[in-house]
């Protein structure tokens, strides 16, 4: 049984595999950040560029080799619940890289709208310690 990455449900198929696989669609700005972290732990570049606004979408996610990660931590949320159409999710995704799997974060507020009927993710500004 593999464990969903987001750290919120057991198994991954369960939780944002449904969302992945076009089971199901984010009910929330948060859920659908937990749902993208969960694509980037495994390299999904089809669901973030479709979960991406086509205004800041890129052609492409790169994703880093030997990187891997690990934990997710949602710090705030504002807006973002189902009767909103505007919501932000401040994070820190938390990582391994390198050769000694050196620890890493990625500390973000990230903005999303509703479009179509579902959520999107907008853009992020990374918070940097200091």
């Amino acid at each position: 049984m593999a464990r969903c990455p987001c750290g919120v449900g057991d198994r991954y198929r369960d939780c944002c595999g449904r969302l992945h696989r076009g089971e199901a669609a984010a009910a929330t700005a948060a859920e659908l950040m937990r749902s993208r972290f969960s694509a980037f732990a495994r390299q999904d570049e089809a669901y973030l560029l479709s979960t991406w606004h086509a205004a800041t979408r890129p052609e492409r996610v790169g994703f880093e080799d030997g990187l891997r990660w690990t934990r997710l931590e949602i710090v705030r949320e504002e807006g973002g619940g189902p009767g909103d159409d505007k919501g932000v999710v401040e994070f820190r995704a938390h990582y391994l890289t390198g050769p000694g799997s050196q620890p890493g974060e990625l500390h973000e507020v990230s903005r999303f709208v509703r479009h179509d009927g579902g959520w999107v993710y907008v853009r992020g500004k990374i918070i940097t310690a200091g």
